[in-house]
């Protein structure tokens, strides 16, 4: 038998290798959206309207890769988008949501801030937003994780040699938890791949209820 095949609309690797757990890789098509640029979180201070900005950068995601199989006439097969993002908590302004570390090369000194001010000894959370389109139906979830560090002499002791190992390049919040990451990480409450940047179980819940699995 043939299994249905799924896009998945991502540049991310790592959201690939997750999407391989729950479905073959033979299954899988993957085509990144076509335009890179997203809206930003600058002036978005309440978990409300950060959750809304995050519902519409994956729908807007989804129209993206949609519009371009739509334009080969094979618009029916399911497409798959996320997008995942860290909100800290900080006392001057509120919710602030952290990014990726900048591509210039003061790059350290901004993961360093982050890793002490925002992180150390602190809970912060990391939010996805997944949408699915089957058959012109788009269905959108968030699922979020809270994720403790360990206290700031701990972080401090060790973010020397984790700055060194460049794995903040690239990454939302400035690390990998699915990696070297993972040492300042003093406990999560949610799901874990959801840091990794796909909630495997919420996707399975939406993929199981559109019949693809």
């Amino acid at each position: 038998m043939t299994l249905p095949r799924i896009i998945l609309g991502s540049r991310s690797p790592r959201r690939n290798e997750l999407l391989r757990q729950l479905l073959p890789e033979t299954q899988i098509e993957v085509i990144p959206p076509a335009d890179p640029e997203e809206p930003g979180f600058e002036l978005l201070h309440d978990l409300d309207a950060i959750q809304q900005q995050l519902i519409s950068i994956c729908t807007a995601k989804n129209e993206d890769v949609f519009q371009q199989v739509q334009s080969t006439g094979d618009d029916s097969i399911p497409i798959l988008t996320a997008d995942t993002i860290v909100v800290v908590e900080r006392e001057s302004v509120g919710l602030v949501v952290v990014g990726q570390p900048p591509e210039t090369s003061d790059w350290q000194e901004t993961v360093r801030e982050w890793f002490l001010n925002d992180y150390a000894g602190s809970t912060h959370q990391v939010l996805t937003g997944v949408c699915l389109r089957v058959n012109q139906r788009v269905m959108v979830q968030t699922a979020e994780t809270r994720v403790t560090f360990h206290d700031s002499e701990y972080v401090r002791e060790r973010l020397d040699w984790y700055l060194s190992t460049r794995e903040s390049c690239g990454k939302a919040g400035g690390y990998a938890i699915q990696g070297a990451g993972s040492i300042f990480v003093n406990r999560i409450e949610g799901s874990l791949s959801n840091v990794v940047g796909l909630p495997l179980e919420t996707v399975f819940e939406m993929l199981k209820r559109s019949q693809i699995v």
